[in-house]
């Protein structure tokens, strides 16, 4: 982290290089009105369970899985362990992060703002740390070559600008390009609704879920009256006693004319609301505990696990592969064959029944081609290899009836 504090200095000149992005995507700390009456930023919209739900999801299943750097040669592939990146992205990324804490923090960084930003320290041309920068910290702007200038603001005010190759970006959804859409301010009202449904049930249940109402009394109340009553009322009807058996002198009347949750429909909103901020999170609710439909099956319940990695986690799993043979890679590295890759199979497993047949079909069962061999399947199951024939592709397992050759070496059909 020294290098990066020792690089961020006091920048000097006009203010006018700073990109007006930096209004729009630094809202960390700043505040969006919503119609719903709520401010939503990125720390309040995080204590929306949902929200803290969604990002955790994504974030938790991009950091889980493993991410190697790998070199092909020729028609094989293998991890290429004698690289420097390969370390820094699959075990330790700098002196206090592991990788999954890093492409967590990063994670939540991008899901939620749209970008994610790590500063690339670079010893004689190889990368030898990645710092993430918090995205509130950082305003891109393109120049008019089209480079992209990163403007780093330090805790202590003091800024510095990169250049586009010093700064791993991770960006997602775009319309320009150059920085990712904000989700958090574009779902702003659909977040500031759930806020705004569960600050009212929060009041109900902090006045005991009494109704307001008139308490009505026979004649009139002289000053002295009317201030015992209001007490009265304070201390029987808001407060903790307001669950209690109401003792009413005087023929005293209470007219309620308050909703309740049920005629508000406050609790089918919140449901309600859970559906709309899943949507704008691209995350199923079903990953986030959110059944909704009863019908749902431990089959469906499945198919929607996997339909999450699918159509969820692997748009972020190419948008980061390519950022970083991008952004960490120079080309003749990738001339020479590097790139990167999430190892995402252990996600898509089955039952032992689903794998055990497609295992099955994949070694030449059914009087198929095989296409895979024994020990691949052994590593797609975390086993050792084997060597010698199980590295082989198998024959099929019944291949059923040959036809027999006649004399003149012809089948005979």
């Amino acid at each position: 982290m020294g290098i990066l504090a020792k690089s961020i200095v006091e920048r000097k000149g006009s203010t006018d290089s700073v990109d007006t992005s930096l209004d729009l995507f630094r809202l960390l700390g700043g505040w969006m009105n919503t119609k719903s009456g709520t401010a939503v930023n990125h720390k309040t919209a995080l204590q929306v369970s949902t929200v803290l739900a969604c990002a955790r999801v994504i974030a938790e299943g991009i950091a889980q899985v493993p991410f190697k750097l790998y070199r092909q040669d020729g028609d094989s592939k293998h991890p290429a362990t004698d690289h420097p990146l390969y370390r820094l992205l699959y075990r330790k990324p700098n002196g206090w992060m592991t990788s999954f804490e890093l492409r967590e923090t990063m994670a939540i960084h991008a899901v939620l703002t749209g970008n994610a930003y790590a500063f690339i320290n670079r010893l004689r041309g190889e990368v030898r740390e990645l710092i993430p920068i918090p995205p509130n910290c950082v305003s891109v702007k393109q120049e008019d070559d089209y480079r992209l200038t990163y403007t780093v603001t330090a805790p202590s005010g003091k800024v510095q600008e990169f250049p586009q190759e010093a700064i791993w970006h991770w960006r997602g959804p775009s319309w320009d390009a150059v920085v990712g859409l904000d989700a958090v301010k574009l779902a702003r009202e659909a977040i500031g609704l759930a806020m705004a449904a569960e600050a009212t049930q929060a009041r109900m249940q902090a006045d005991g879920a009494a109704m307001t109402g008139v308490y009505s009394v026979d004649g009139n109340l002289t000053d002295e009256q009317y201030r015992m009553l209001r007490k009265y009322l304070d201390q029987e009807f808001f407060s903790e006693k307001a669950s209690k058996v109401k003792l009413l002198d005087r023929g005293a009347k209470f007219y309620p004319i308050s909703m309740t949750a049920v005629d508000a429909q406050l609790l089918e909103t919140r449901k309600y609301q859970v559906e709309k901020i899943c949507e704008a999170m691209r995350v199923f609710p079903i990953m986030i505990g959110h059944t909704g439909d009863k019908a749902n099956t431990f089959a469906s319940a499945e198919q929607m696990f996997i339909a999450h990695v699918v159509h969820t986690l692997s748009p972020w799993y190419q948008r980061i592969e390519q950022s970083a043979e991008c952004q960490l890679l120079t080309d003749r590295e990738l001339d020479q064959g590097y790139f990167v890759k999430f190892t995402a199979a252990g996600l898509m497993r089955g039952s032992h029944k689903d794998r055990g047949e497609f295992y099955s079909r994949a070694l030449g069962a059914g009087n198929a081609p095989a296409w895979m061999t024994p020990d691949e399947v052994r590593a797609l199951e975390d086993l050792n290899p084997l060597g010698g024939d199980a590295a082989l592709l198998p024959k099929p397992t019944n291949g059923g009836t040959q036809p027999k050759e006649d004399e003149d070496g012809q089948p005979d059909l």
